[in-house]
């Protein structure tokens, strides 16, 4: 099945009100600017998705990618383990002013909650956070003479992320860091867009090579010459404006 998308405004269109999207990404490796910025030119256009939780490793930085699509006011609630990073004035202030909600999870949980999801795993026990304020009102247990915290999985209704190279069938390969939390991400979504800096016929990855296979993949747009995150706030870039 040929999986190829012919633009960013259709890669996006199926993304309703209230969604769950994870995003790839840690920090700008592997973030996919483009396909966000098509899902807030969308909303610009037709007051349309909002109300979305949005699981990442953190809440954004300046005013691109994540955090612009918090300033637009589409987010409701950030699933991430960083909501404090280089510059991440657009979600301190829609939090403080209760705005936006926040679940806080540890990077290393986070990863293995998204696994789960993808590997049909409802919940697991882990000693991280054991003692701590994220572990009130879960599941404890003791394994071994250690105590444990039980965490569920995380899934979402789609997965945006950003690989190197896709074929028209979706198998994938990522760049470097980049490969991050993109693979498990979808496996854990029920749809899967993926903006690849180069489209390849089929045969033009090696089997070998292909990291996420596109039994997980639903969609794939070549974008040739993507932004990287922090680029972008060099430059003081906003979205959608072109000066912050």
């Amino acid at each position: 099945m040929d999986k190829r998308i012919p633009n960013l405004t259709e890669a996006v269109a199926g993304i309703p009100d209230g969604a769950t999207v994870m995003i790839g990404g840690f920090g700008g490796s592997g973030a996919p600017i483009e396909l966000i910025h098509a899902l807030i030119d969308r909303y610009l256009a037709t007051g349309s998705p909002g109300n979305l939780t949005v699981i990442n490793n953190n809440a954004g930085n300046g005013h691109v990618g994540i955090a612009a699509m918090i300033e637009q006011g589409m987010v409701r609630k950030m699933v991430c383990s960083f909501p404090r990073s280089a510059d991440p004035r657009v979600f301190t202030d829609r939090y403080l002013a209760g705005e936006i909600e926040l679940e806080l999870v540890p990077q290393g949980t986070l990863a293995e909650r998204i696994r789960a999801g993808g590997a049909g795993i409802p919940a697991f026990y882990t000693p991280t956070s054991y003692g701590t304020d994220l572990a009130k009102g879960k599941s404890e247990a003791e394994f071994d003479g250690r105590k444990y915290v039980q965490e569920r999985w995380l899934k979402a209704d789609f997965a945006l992320i950003k690989a190197e190279l896709g074929d028209h069938y979706g198998n994938l390969t990522y760049r470097m860091a980049a490969r991050n939390f993109s693979p498990l991400m979808a496996m854990a979504a029920a749809q899967t867009i993926v903006q690849v800096t180069k489209a390849v016929a089929p045969g033009g990855i090696d089997p070998e090579h292909v990291v996420t296979p596109g039994i997980f993949v639903d969609g794939i747009i070549e974008v040739a010459d993507p932004a990287q995150e922090e680029e972008l706030n060099r430059a003081n870039a906003a979205h959608p404006k072109v000066q912050a």
